[in-house]
């Protein structure tokens, strides 16, 4: 039997009034990197449908370890830098895990 423990984050950014295109843009270039990334199982960035300055950002790993490495890779500038830019109001991170689910391991 092998432990299956997916992790996720989801980040909610609210862009400044007048941003949110610009931040659209900063958010938008983390999804090929993301992807990209070992162990990544699904990234994507999405605005919401109520709140145009509302904007998501979701990825699901397949460890603890890949959601480390992507946390610590140089994409992840560009939210210092919306930061910094002063073109968000809010950023509210999270991070997630599911309980271990037990599966007979497959042959390969």
């Amino acid at each position: 039997m092998t432990s299956i423990n997916t992790v996720s984050h989801c980040a909610l950014v609210t862009a400044r009034q007048g941003f949110s295109h610009a931040v659209g843009i900063g958010l938008s270039g983390l999804v090929v990197p993301a992807r990209g990334m070992p162990g990544c199982l699904h990234f994507s960035v999405q605005r919401s449908q109520c709140d145009e300055h509302l904007w998501q950002v979701a990825g699901v790993w397949s460890d603890q370890e890949a959601m480390r490495a992507w946390f610590t890779s140089p994409s992840m500038q560009v939210f210092s830098d919306l930061l910094q830019d002063m073109l968000v109001s809010s950023l509210d991170v999270h991070t997630f895990s599911e309980p271990g689910i037990e599966r007979a391991a497959s042959a390969a």
